[in-house]
């Protein structure tokens, strides 16, 4: 089964054609304002349709509001909703339903016991994203750069295929990939010189390890 390499928050023409010519299968776009990468609607439209064709565009956002959420599906027209926040179960259903879009939910994990969270939206988000819990005094959602114990993966049965994420970059990626044999990696500040501000080189050797390091490993059972 082919990686998935997803790279989220891209904001610029430079840094998306990077990651569409070394072969990234998702691209993010973050609409949360808080976030040094977030980008507008006329923004991401724009970047969208130079990407389109090419890789599944995915849309991020936590907690928003569904006439947002319509904006975003109007104007960008997203292969994928990214749920970041503390969306529910049931809140994942009805935004699929509303929208006629794949669903990636995104679950903060620290410890062994987080991946009962995961369990509960078996049947529910299309695919999994998990990532290291942001620290107590964080502003944002998700793991800050920051890198869980990979380990505690170890005989996860995933209800749905998973991205790992959190704290990856073009120097541990293939590490992380052996440790958990996951399908898909998702990297966002891995890839930058500063919050927000992605380096094409550093894209590209994010997506040359990851494809390496799965050609030379063992076939596992898919996650």
């Amino acid at each position: 089964m082919k990686l998935i390499v997803k790279i989220c928050g891209l904001s610029t023409e430079e840094t998306l054609d990077a990651a569409l010519a070394a072969g990234a299968d998702m691209v993010g776009l973050v609409f949360f304002p808080p976030s040094p990468r977030y980008v507008t609607l006329e923004r991401a439209a724009a970047l969208a349709a130079r990407a389109r064709g090419r890789a599944e565009i995915v849309a991020l956002s936590v907690d928003m509001a569904e006439r947002n959420l319509g904006e975003i599906v109007d104007m960008v027209r997203p292969d994928w909703l990214q749920l970041h926040g503390s969306e529910t179960p049931d809140r994942v259903a009805a935004i699929k339903k509303r929208f006629s879009r794949r669903v990636v939910k995104a679950v903060g994990i620290r410890e062994a016991a987080d991946l009962a969270t995961a369990q509960r939206y078996a049947g529910f988000a299309d695919r999994l994203l998990l990532d290291a819990k942001p620290p107590k005094d964080a502003t944002r959602p998700g793991g800050n750069g920051a890198a869980f114990d990979w380990t505690i993966l170890d005989g996860f049965d995933p209800p749905a295929p998973y991205l790992l994420s959190g704290g990856l970059d073009p120097q541990n990626v293939a590490l992380a990939l052996k440790v958990t044999g996951a399908r898909g990696v998702d990297v966002s500040s891995g890839v930058e010189t500063a919050p927000g501000r992605k380096d094409p080189d550093l894209i590209r050797s994010f997506i040359n390890a990851a494809r390496k390091a799965v050609q030379r490993r063992p076939e596992r059972t898919p996650s």
